[in-house]
């Protein structure tokens, strides 16, 4: 199950993810960044510290965006991953195409 929640800090459109992204639920994401992009959102945070796992269909809600993020100017970060979710980030190399951050203080400073 996915729960979403939207919030607005420090310039930065926010969504804290809740429980686990994975085939049957990764359209929800997708809508929540759609929505944002729509929206006219510059900066999207995504803060995953109650993300207790993805699949590689949540994963590729994120890839999808990458081309249509730089082109668009749109900044895009994550922080607050458990470990194991970091992980998997990491293996596919997500970590370098995706700013990932410890905490959301990290990712505002920067």
């Amino acid at each position: 199950m996915l729960r979403i929640e939207k919030t607005t800090e420090n310039h930065s459109e926010i969504l804290s993810l809740f429980g686990e992204v994975d085939a049957s639920n990764s359209v929800i994401l997708d809508e929540a960044i759609q929505e944002l992009v729509d929206g006219g959102s510059k900066s999207i945070l995504i803060d995953g510290k109650n993300l207790e796992y993805i699949s590689s269909a949540g994963l590729g809600v994120f890839m999808s965006y990458l081309e249509d993020f730089q082109e668009n100017g749109i900044s895009m970060k994550i922080c607050n991953l458990v470990p194991r979710v970091f992980e998997v980030f990491k293996i596919l190399g997500l970590d370098q195409l995706i700013p990932i951050y410890r905490d959301r203080a990290a990712a505002f400073a920067d």
